[in-house]
């Protein structure tokens, strides 16, 4: 029998359980796959880029044997989308500005604090 696709999409966070070979998805019920904002809505620099795959690991490391079930890989997509606030919240991610839709969805740009 072959292996199942299972999905979760958010906004910014895309997980499945598959691996890309030749650029293409193939369904693997032992890995999950992360898509990290596939619309371009913010700027990545690598460090901040790096915090979100590292956190995706811990994330599934807490998983370890257990399977990648619909409801596991929905409530790690939610994390990580938690996860993108609070780091856009702590100025460590942008908004680009040249998105091809500004809806601001994970909240409005925080303007630098004056003394």
């Amino acid at each position: 029998m072959a292996d199942t696709l299972i999905k979760s999409t958010t906004r910014h966070i895309r997980l499945f359980t598959a691996r890309v070979e030749n650029g293409q998805l193939v369904a693997d019920a032992g890995q999950l796959t992360l898509d990290v904002d596939p619309d371009n809505e913010f700027l990545w620099d690598p460090a901040t880029l790096t915090k979100v795959q590292e956190r995706f690991r811990e994330l599934v490391n807490a998983q370890a044997g257990a399977d990648l079930t619909d409801y596991t890989i929905r409530r790690i997509g939610s994390e990580l989308e938690g996860f993108l606030r609070e780091l856009l919240q702590a100025g460590e991610l942008r908004y680009n500005p040249d998105a091809r839709v500004l809806n601001y969805s994970m909240g409005l740009p925080q303007a630098p604090q004056s003394a």
